[in-house]
């Protein structure tokens, strides 16, 4: 649960642990953000990317049931 604990190319600190998932991906979204793709993570969370034209890659984490978002980070474009 760590939102909080990572900054984000193109959106203001997130200052909260987890967010709603509807509220984090406006956040993405009205930055410019495109959802890439999903895969199962550990814990059967669900592991979301995240592209963007100008910004690095994000890589989300949300609950099993997709409705919490628990921590996003950059990722190394491949």
């Amino acid at each position: 649960m760590t939102l909080d604990k990572h900054k984000l190319d193109g959106i203001d600190q997130i200052t909260k642990k987890t967010l709603p998932v509807e509220q984090f991906e406006k956040l993405l979204t009205d930055a410019g953000y495109q959802r890439l793709g999903s895969a199962p993570a550990k814990g059967k969370r669900i592991k979301i990317w995240w592209r963007h034209d100008k910004y690095r890659r994000v890589e989300s984490i949300y609950s099993p049931d997709e409705t919490i978002a628990i921590t996003a980070y950059h990722v190394e474009q491949s």
